[in-house]
């Protein structure tokens, strides 16, 4: 099919930029595409490594705060609350690594082509996505190893990945663009992405903060979106007995901050991106 011509015009580039979107949704599709096939070419066990991970970080936190530490389950087997919190944290470091170094490595096409650049870090995300969805394979297989049926509200699940992929989508807009112009800045992204591992309830119910530290630094610990994203993510699976409001409310309005500033960042820096990568 014949595609609308590309009118090259002053201003163009800011009067039409999310129009321009639309009309390079093929080459979104493409790069998606490209990204998937370069991360699982010529690999031994192939979509598998995507199980993989999770399956051994869940054995390994289940040992840890099941078995050594004794924290409660509430009723639900450990290995499912575990992979509640597992899963969108995976999907989340994943979106938010891939993204973060999508410009770097698509230079030539940057320098080469005139394209709205945001495509690059979205198109990295499908990667991270195509991973989740994989691994929730994962969650029912575990499931039915425990003989355990949720709830009916496991339909509401894909609103938290929508907003675990906002939650990091973000943040990779804006270490894409400060490592175009700032190179050491890649070398930030795996220690976020580790100390984010620490403190986020994935072994651990949230709750259990607020019966440790108070509820002044529950609140606090909140403040970090993926508090939300695992609590809404383990109400749907059924883990949580009652919907988690404080902690979904902030991180949506934490994620809808990070990603207003994100895009205005990336936005701000873009026209240097040809001549600084």
């Amino acid at each position: 099919m014949p595609m609308d011509p590309l009118v090259i015009e002053a201003g163009r580039t800011e009067a039409h930029y999310w129009r321009d979107l639309w009309h390079y949704r093929d080459l979104f599709y493409f790069l998606a595409w490209r990204d998937l096939l370069v991360r699982y070419k010529q690999t031994i066990f192939g979509v598998l490594w995507a199980v993989v991970r999770p399956l051994v970080t869940m054995l390994i936190l289940v040992v840890i705060f099941g078995s050594v530490a004794g924290l409660p389950s509430d009723g639900v087997p450990y290995p499912i609350l575990v992979l509640g919190g597992m899963l969108p944290w995976q999907f989340f470091s994943s979106a938010l690594s891939e993204s973060s170094s999508s410009l770097v490595t698509n230079a030539n096409l940057i320098t080469k082509i005139y394209f709205p650049r945001i495509i690059l870090p979205a198109s990295a995300v499908i990667v991270a996505a195509v991973d989740f969805a994989i691994t929730l394979a994962l969650l029912a297989v575990v499931m039915a190893w425990y003989a355990y049926v949720p709830p009916l509200r496991i339909l509401a699940l894909p609103v938290f990945a929508v907003l675990a992929l906002a939650t990091a989508f973000g943040p990779g807009l804006l270490a894409t663009a400060l490592n175009v112009k700032y190179r050491d800045f890649r070398f930030v992204i795996p220690f976020l992405v580790q100390f984010g591992l620490y403190v986020s309830p994935i072994g651990f119910k949230s709750g259990v903060i607020g019966e440790k530290l108070g509820a002044v630094a529950a609140l606090a610990y909140a403040l970090n979106p993926m508090v939300g994203v695992i609590d809404g993510f383990r109400w749907c699976i059924g883990a949580e007995s009652s919907f988690p409001w404080v902690s979904c409310s902030l991180a949506v309005a934490v994620t809808a901050g990070l990603l207003w500033l994100g895009i205005r960042v990336f936005r701000g820096m873009e026209r240097s991106f040809a001549d600084v990568v």
